[in-house]
């Protein structure tokens, strides 16, 4: 796959971690053929799901009603990058001006 599709979210504790692993395994449910969850981090305040896919806006727009419908509380950014790249395109929110992966 040729894109890496990133989706951050804000947490600090056992419990935002606890939650958010159980998004991870809806969203490998949910994705079916058009996206692989490829694992996530957590740290500094963020945990962080790696997607692989050829389609990252369309992955995105998939992944985002998954989140939405889990009413995950957390805060929620997301950016892809060419598998092995430096630059992410931003596509949540909006009015995002820059995104890293601690």
């Amino acid at each position: 796959m040729k894109y890496q599709l990133v989706l951050q979210f804000t947490a600090a504790s056992l419990e935002d971690f606890d939650r958010l692993v159980e998004l991870e395994e809806e969203l490998m449910r949910g994705l079916d053929d058009l996206a692989t969850v490829d694992g996530h981090d957590f740290g500094f305040g963020e945990f962080n799901i790696f997607i692989l896919t050829d389609h990252p806006a369309k992955s995105f727009d998939k992944a985002h009603r998954i989140v939405t419908n889990e009413s995950v509380p957390n805060a929620m950014r997301s950016a892809y990058r060419e598998v092995g790249g430096e630059d992410y395109v931003i596509l949540w929110p909006s009015s995002l001006e820059e995104f890293s992966v601690l």
